[in-house]
């Protein structure tokens, strides 16, 4: 189906939505479906980067309102995530895909910290597809920080326009998003990249993210080929 699409999207970010209900759908702990979620992740980044076309894809893996969620739990996705970055790093890099972090680093483990700069850093000189992984991420709390450094910066308020802003997002240097997918049937943004998406396109689907497969990708690559986008205009 992939041959059917007629334009595809630079920037393609997911809100990776289901992994706990997937979990307790096979009668497993909610820890196996952030597991089963990250191969997900692990597949689709490498679907994503044969296309030759996307050359963004971001991931919203962990967000300032999930720790709200039980310690345990909790626990359990910084220790998967440390993993999967130690594991994958190397592989990444070898590919040319750059992987960058977009969030804060306080409250979270100071291994975890320590494997994403590490990875952060052995690619960033790779001119391939970038993976930004958004944890420990909120939209608001993002544009509040971009708006405290831009004040610390001594900024006249006449010269801040939205470059301005922009300048100073977590990723400065990634465009906005065209593409943007929810899994697990909810339809809203929860707090993700606010400023980016004022123009995306929205792709919604009741597939849980660990079962979000090649031929998933390909279903929401097709639709937003059809899609007309007009950016306000006509």
């Amino acid at each position: 189906m992939r041959d059917s699409v007629s334009a595809f999207p630079n920037h393609v970010a997911i809100i990776m939505d289901g992994n706990g209900r997937w979990a307790t759908n096979k009668g497993r702990p909610r820890i196996d479906g952030h597991r089963f979620g990250y191969k997900a992740i692990h597949d689709i980044t490498r679907y994503l980067g044969e296309t030759g076309k996307v050359n963004y894809a971001t991931f919203f893996a962990f967000s300032t309102e999930n720790w709200s969620r039980p310690q345990a739990e909790i626990k359990g996705i910084f220790s998967l995530l440390g993993k999967t970055i130690n594991n994958e790093a190397s592989e990444l890099h070898k590919a040319n895909i750059r992987i960058c972090w977009m969030g804060r680093s306080d409250k979270l483990p100071k291994s975890l910290v320590g494997a994403i700069n590490n990875a952060v850093e052995l690619t960033a000189n790779n001119s391939g597809m970038t993976v930004s992984i958004a944890f420990n991420y909120g939209g608001r709390q993002e544009i509040a920080d971009a708006v405290q450094k831009i004040v610390r910066a001594g900024i006249s308020p006449d010269s801040i326009n939205e470059n301005t802003i922009s300048q100073y997002l977590y990723a400065p240097d990634i465009p906005n998003v065209d593409l943007l997918i929810r899994t697990a049937d909810e339809q809203r943004i929860s707090n993700f990249l606010l400023w980016q998406t004022a123009y995306s396109e929205f792709y919604f689907t009741p597939v849980l993210w660990p079962d979000f497969s090649r031929e998933e990708m390909d279903k929401a690559l097709l639709t937003y080929s059809m899609r007309k986008r007009r950016f306000g205009g006509l």
